[in-house]
């Protein structure tokens, strides 16, 4: 990854090239900022610029070794740190799972060179991991920290690049505190989230932010255009639906219905015509999804709660769902939930986040978010 594949955002690009020039990079960095946005891909093309062999004024060469072997995310002193398969939620037990483990390396550097800017739903999903808990364990972190303990191979810098590093179990994050202080000479941590306010205040004391900001709508623009993925005008419209997303963005060229907007719709059709039956088989249905899938519908329940507002206040030219959505979101505003619904709708949605964060019985907040929806929409729009 080199920083002239990433869209836009010269400004951050020259921060970090300028660091590196005036050796002023901090030893522990974190890539921060909304979902969708270069998190990755800047930490990835910052690594590729410190192991180039002949570096511009702009960005690393593309050409050298070092470089090529970037562009396969193989160099052996790049280190990659992310969420797994858990054996045990024990605190002294966690171990992740040792089937496959290179397999899991090798999904890792595929998925991170296939979908730079997918979440952690699309990384799950990617992996077959659906019915699993995922963490960063203990026996993660203290692998890390043997790998950072050896010379370099190359005698270049050591990179540990932690993604999702808001998985990172208590205790990881506790045994990583003192190496993340105190790393080893030329030893950097790349910590990648879009999730900072979910870290330890402890880890986040340690790190020198880089915060990423969402793309512009021209920034999307420009680079459909430029890659060739899209003609000037469905670049147009697509850039100003995915409000900066560039994940969301490229989930509209290739058009990949999101499984969960149709959900939330089919939910939405049970409680309006108040078919239990199907609820309470949802609700089972919900309670066997991982953790992070049935936070996600939760989000995405947020998402189209916000569209039907939009639609309510007659602010069209901000709706982001097309086609089929689309048209769910105009019958169920019109017919179905007015503004004072919608925005007790949004309320629920968010408490059942927030308990499911929790560790809430996952069964007994869906019915109840259930009910919820079934009464206000029994209600009707007066």
């Amino acid at each position: 990854m080199q920083f002239s594949e990433i869209p836009g955002l010269p400004e951050t690009k020259e921060k970090l090239i300028n660091a590196v020039k005036f050796n002023h990079l901090a030893h522990a960095l974190l890539f921060h900022g909304p979902e969708g946005s270069a998190n990755l891909t800047l930490a990835l093309a910052l690594a590729t610029y410190l192991y180039c062999e002949n570096p511009s004024d702009t960005d690393s060469c593309g050409a050298c070794s070092p470089c090529q072997r970037m562009s396969r995310l193989v160099m052996p002193d790049l280190n990659f740190a992310f969420p797994v398969i858990a054996k045990s939620k024990d605190d002294d037990k966690v171990e992740e799972e040792e089937d496959d483990k290179v397999d899991v390396l090798t999904n890792w550097r595929k998925f991170a060179i296939d979908y730079p800017y997918g979440n952690v739903h699309d990384f799950i999903y990617f992996n077959g991991f659906e019915k699993k808990q995922l963490n960063i364990s203990k026996a993660s972190a203290r692998k890390m920290i043997q790998a950072l303990s050896l010379m370099s191979f190359e005698g270049g810098y050591k990179i540990m690049l932690i993604w999702a590093p808001e998985f990172l179990h208590p205790s990881a994050a506790n045994a990583l505190l003192k190496i993340i202080e105190e790393p080893p000479a030329k030893t950097i941590f790349m910590l990648v989230t879009s999730q900072a306010d979910q870290l330890l205040t402890t880890i986040l004391s340690r790190t020198q932010k880089i915060l990423v900001r969402a793309f512009t709508d021209e920034e999307i623009k420009a680079h459909l255009i430029d890659t060739e993925m899209s003609d000037s005008k469905s670049a147009d419209q697509i850039a100003m639906l995915a409000d900066g997303n560039l994940r969301e963005a490229y989930r509209m060229i290739d058009q990949v219905e999101d499984v969960q907007v149709t959900q939330i719709r089919n939910w939405f059709r049970f409680c309006v015509s108040k078919d239990l039956k199907e609820i309470f088989d949802l609700a089972d249905w919900f309670h066997k999804e991982p953790k992070e899938s049935q936070k996600s519908l939760m989000l995405t329940g947020l998402n189209v709660t916000r569209e039907i507002l939009l639609k309510n206040f007659d602010l069209d030219s901000l709706l982001r769902t097309t086609d089929e959505d689309r048209t769910f979101i105009d019958k169920i505003s019109k017919n179905v939930l007015n503004e004072d619904h919608a925005v007790k709708l949004y309320e629920s949605f968010n408490q059942a986040h927030y308990h499911l964060e929790r560790n809430g019985n996952a069964k007994m907040i869906f019915t109840d978010l259930s009910m919820d929806i079934l009464v206000m929409m029994a209600q009707k729009k007066q």
